[in-house]
């Protein structure tokens, strides 16, 4: 996404200059350039020109990063490229005085919000003894924290009257009661699903009807119910980090941003406000939403391969 006439060019010039004088292996080099993406659809939703940009505008950014729940680690290394970008347009001839001389990095807690990767979610659903009379729920409650990045609250209050399997989509209730719609994974569909089968047999306690997960007394779910469960498939999946239901919720995050998904696609999915100014929040349709977290979160992408595999083995 271009923030003015000569961002291509720049960002072309920038790619040779990794590759030529840098000597970046390929891997290295694309980790750079995402930096930079993120960094100029920012600016683009800004209206800000690459070579207009003053230290007030990176701090922004970097406070819209941190908003969107991407941990000190991810935000410190997301600005380590966006240096190297404007060190480069200094030494370039494009700017007289880099912007970003003092930026400062994130500062790093005791304790850093952990995120967990693809592997590690498959690990903790791993865990999951599918022949106990939890184990469908309980693997279909972890698969729609990570492809829906839900808070563990709106979880617990996902209502059958809010799912819209056809198309993909959940209505979720989130904080002050706003609402936004969420696109939902087929993998995560297919997981309540198998969870649907085993609470069509249950017996529900009457008011609890419209609640998609409930306990064997066939009440909801609570928060806490949810932490636990989490935590000990950690403890049995070998995890040593220290997680929750929103870890999941981080790595949500973390992997569209990472994938390349776009900046306000990622914040209208988690139901956060804006941080800047009112400009940020342009309407997406739902369509465009849908197709980001298609097109960059790992389980879509893990879920269209394994669906080609499968034509292709026919």
């Amino acid at each position: 996404m271009e923030t003015g006439k000569n961002s291509k060019d720049i960002v072309g010039r920038y790619r040779r200059y990794l590759k030529l004088e840098k000597g970046y292996s390929a891997n290295t080099l694309d980790a750079y350039l995402r930096d930079v993406d993120k960094l100029l659809r920012y600016l683009a939703i800004e209206q800000v020109d690459v070579l207009d940009v003053k230290l007030e505008d990176l701090e922004h950014f970097a406070a819209f990063i941190s908003d969107l729940g991407i941990g000190p680690r991810s935000l410190a290394r997301i600005l380590s490229g966006v240096r190297q970008f404007y060190r480069f347009l200094v030494v370039d001839g494009y700017l007289e005085v880099d912007p970003t001389e003092l930026l400062e990095s994130p500062k790093q807690p005791d304790h850093l919000p952990e995120v967990l990767s693809t592997a590690e979610v498959d690990l903790l659903e791993q865990a999951i003894d599918l022949t106990k009379w939890e184990g469908h729920r309980n693997r279909a409650i972890i698969e729609v924290l990570f492809s829906c990045g839900l808070r563990v609250s709106e979880l617990t209050n996902l209502k059958l009257s809010n799912l819209y399997v056809d198309e993909q989509y959940i209505r979720v209730m989130g904080k002050g009661s706003k609402e936004r719609l969420v696109p939902i994974s087929p993998r995560a569909l297919d997981e309540l699903n198998y969870w649907f089968a085993d609470r069509n047999e249950m017996k529900i306690k009457p008011g609890e009807e419209d609640y998609v997960f409930l306990n064997r007394r066939g009440h909801h779910l609570t928060r806490t119910m949810i932490l636990i469960m989490i935590k000990r498939y950690a403890l049995e999946a070998g995890i040593k980090k220290t997680i929750s239901p929103h870890t999941l919720r981080h790595s949500f995050a973390t992997s569209l941003l990472e994938g390349g998904a776009d900046l306000r696609a990622i914040q209208a999915m988690l139901g956060h406000e804006s941080i800047g100014t009112t400009e940020i929040y342009t309407h997406i349709d739902t369509s465009t939403l849908r197709q980001e977290i298609l097109e960059h979160h790992p389980r879509n992408i893990q879920y269209d391969e394994r669906q080609q595999a499968d034509l292709l083995s026919e």
